[in-house]
């Protein structure tokens, strides 16, 4: 018996359903395709971390450094002059810190006390301390091109200290320039003067040098200075007296331990090679 041609058919697409979904034929623009991509996978180099590692905010593999400990720390005051003491002893040598007050011209420890109290002084905890102090400097202005300034001092001590410096006085702690000036001036020249400034002259600089008033103590000192006009000044050098620089209400500061200057020297002196 002969098979039609629907029948035919049929019997085609029997096999086909019976062998799965026909499989797609490769050809060989695919296989070429397929062979570049897996050689520019295997051949490409490695990436460089280098590139972008200043573009990250951590580099791949940090570097652990051991924490470094400091102990350079400000003190501003203590509760007595022995707990200064005790604070000092390990920090400084015992020489340096025994001449205090026995070397001519030098203060004592209840002199350093009673700065840090003030707040003219701060300490740098560190071997040896660092003191560091604000100082108005005033460049006392006469005529024909003069100059005021401390020639020396004479202490309660009997001792007396070569200054030769203009006048100098420690800041108070909030204390302007302005102020400072007037109260230097107050202090150390005797009795209220009018005090001119003059504009412009204002200059701040830092000094680090070896205490004269505390051996063995390296002191950092702020200089704000101005030159200034004082009236109502000797014309000739003099001499001036010094009430007590510190007050003390209730009595129990013990001023009358400490190192004090009763006595100041003044000489005008020729700013430069023009004075008359």
């Amino acid at each position: 018996m002969s098979k039609t041609p629907e029948s035919l058919n049929n019997a085609q697409n029997n096999t086909k359903s019976s062998l799965g979904p026909a499989k797609p034929i490769t050809t060989l623009p695919d296989l070429f395709l397929t062979a570049v991509s897996l050689l520019f996978l295997f051949s490409s180099p490695k990436p460089n971390h280098t590139l972008f590692r200043k573009f990250l905010p951590f580099p791949p593999n940090p570097r652990r450094f051991p924490k470094m400990t400091t102990t350079s720390q400000s003190r501003t005051s203590f509760a007595t002059p022995q707990a200064l003491s005790d604070w000092l002893k390990p920090r400084l040598s015992s020489d340096s810190l025994d001449s205090w007050g026995v070397k001519p011209g030098t203060k004592n420890l209840h002199n350093l006390w009673l700065e840090l109290s003030e707040g003219e002084t701060s300490l740098v905890d560190s071997s040896p301390p660092l003191r560091t102090v604000n100082v108005v400097t005033v460049r006392i202005l006469g005529k024909g091109n003069l100059v005021l300034v401390e020639s020396r001092q004479e202490l309660s001590d009997g001792s007396f200290r070569d200054r030769f410096r203009p006048l100098s006085e420690k800041m108070k702690p909030h204390e302007t320039t302005e102020e400072a000036v007037a109260r230097a001036v107050k202090e150390e020249l005797g009795s209220s003067r009018i005090v001119r400034i003059v504009p412009g002259s204002y200059r701040k600089k830092l000094e680090e040098r070896n205490s004269a008033s505390y051996p063995g103590l390296p002191a950092r000192y702020v200089l704000h200075s101005v030159d200034a006009w004082v009236e109502g000044l000797p014309e000739e050098d003099f001499v001036t007296e010094e009430k007590e620089e510190y007050e003390d209400v209730d009595g129990t500061r013990g001023l009358e331990k400490a190192v004090s200057v009763r006595k100041h020297y003044w000489e005008w002196v020729c700013s430069d090679s023009l004075c008359s």
